[in-house]
């Protein structure tokens, strides 16, 4: 495997980076130019890709506001963009005192333009299709993927196909593809069913894949661990010493990772001050958590999914052989917590006033755990990462809230209800 470590100086350049980037492969080194041809997997062994840079950004080459902030951190000068990133970092007073560390913030991703993380993916990916002359844009979804896509696409005036998991996909994310103009397809699977199915399409050139397989989405989302770091100096005077995040596809661990690597190869950041990236899993998705439990490399598929959080229902982490390295080399760890934990941390963030979908609760969930576990400690700054909008998910919302009760028509009797 090719070596995913924090480390300064960077790795030796190869000659076709001479446009400043280039495509490697995680597990046997291969390269390839990023911007010739449509490539999602190593040629030479089939591995995951990413792409580096001759010159690994540091903190005085960003400028902006959002994403495009750290245009030169990604791989295209400029995207299909809806004004993404710039997403706030919250105090949140209750769960702080509550959960007992020195300090607690979160990172709300679900204030996105279409209410997740997954703006940040499509503004780099979208451009780089574009760029690369692909007709019909596709991905596999457990809902804010397709949701993305969908308006990014439209921005772009690209076709759009989502395959979703038939019946498992939250009433918001499915309106949101649907009025952005993608066309839907419900498959008799889980998602990672509709993975495979969508990948042998893009195998077979007939749509431009845009799942976080595809090396460029990571380069959007890493910009989360960028920004991350700013707005922690800028409202404590120190980074934080551990980012907790949930993990469906894994493909957020990997990308805060890569960031972090990125600016420690440009002597930005010291490895010492690199925050342990921590995941947490639903106990009825977790083989992440499993792989790091048993000291494994790689995750076995779970065959069979469920939780409430259906953003991480996700039994096949495809960005795993990223992630693993990031969870061990910054000195982090990952746990799996029960549906009932995750919606006590949503009603939780709800109480400080952020509304959050499930699957972004299991982070503060997670927090809880290892901290009663003892595993954070009373002295540490932590980041939760919130994944997606309340909204994302209604029914979940709902049935997590008060129930309405009913009065009649009357000022009096609503007093004496009260």
């Amino acid at each position: 495997m090719a070596d995913l470590r924090l480390r300064t100086p960077a790795e030796p350049i190869p000659d076709i980076a001479d446009n400043g980037s280039w495509l490697a492969c995680i597990e046997c080194g291969h390269v390839e130019p990023p911007l010739e041809a449509v490539i999602y997997r190593c040629p030479a062994c089939d591995g995951l890709l990413e792409v580096r840079y001759v010159e690994p950004p540091s903190f005085e080459d960003f400028d902006g506001i959002g994403v495009w902030r750290y245009a030169d951190a990604l791989p295209v000068e400029s995207g299909v963009t809806i004004e993404e990133g710039n997403t706030p970092l919250y105090r949140v007073p209750s769960i702080e005192d509550a959960v007992g560390v020195a300090d607690l913030r979160v990172k709300h991703e679900g204030m996105n333009p279409t209410g997740s993380f997954k703006d940040r993916g499509m503004t780099v990916g979208v451009q780089v299709a574009r760029q690369l002359g692909v007709g019909r844009l596709a991905c596999a979804s457990t809902g804010n993927t397709s949701a993305a896509l969908a308006a990014y696409g439209a921005r772009a005036d690209m076709p759009v196909l989502v395959l979703l998991p038939s019946g498992k996909v939250a009433a918001g994310k499915l309106a949101q593809a649907s009025l952005h103009g993608a066309r839907i397809l419900e498959v008799d699977g889980n998602f990672d069913a509709c993975l495979d199915i969508v990948a042998e399409l893009a195998d077979r050139d007939e749509v431009y894949l845009l799942n976080s397989l595809n090396p460029f989405r990571l380069e959007g989302q890493k910009t989360i661990g960028f920004e991350i770091l700013e707005q922690s100096l800028d409202a404590t005077g120190r980074l934080p010493d551990r980012i907790v995040l949930p993990v469906g596809n894994a493909g957020n661990t990997a990308a805060l990772f890569k960031a972090f690597r990125e600016l420690v190869a440009s002597g930005a950041l010291d490895p010492s001050d690199v925050p342990r990236l921590t995941g947490v899993q639903a106990e009825g998705a977790a083989p992440l958590v499993e792989a790091i439990e048993e000291g494994r490399d790689h995750v076995v598929r779970w065959a069979e999914v469920e939780t409430v959080a259906t953003a991480i229902r996700i039994g096949n982490p495809v960005n795993a052989p990223k992630a693993l390295p990031g969870i061990r080399e910054t000195g982090g760890t990952a746990v799996a917590v029960s549906d009932e934990e995750i919606t006590a941390a949503q009603r939780a963030l709800a109480e400080d006033g952020i509304g959050v979908e499930p699957a972004s609760a299991a982070s503060v969930a997670g927090l809880r755990t290892l901290r009663d576990a003892g595993v954070i400690d009373a002295d540490e700054h932590v980041v939760c990462l919130t994944t997606g909008h309340l909204l994302k998910d209604p029914d979940a919302a709902a049935a997590a809230g008060t129930e309405p009760e009913p009065v009649p028509n009357d000022a009096e009797a609503v007093l004496a209800h009260l």
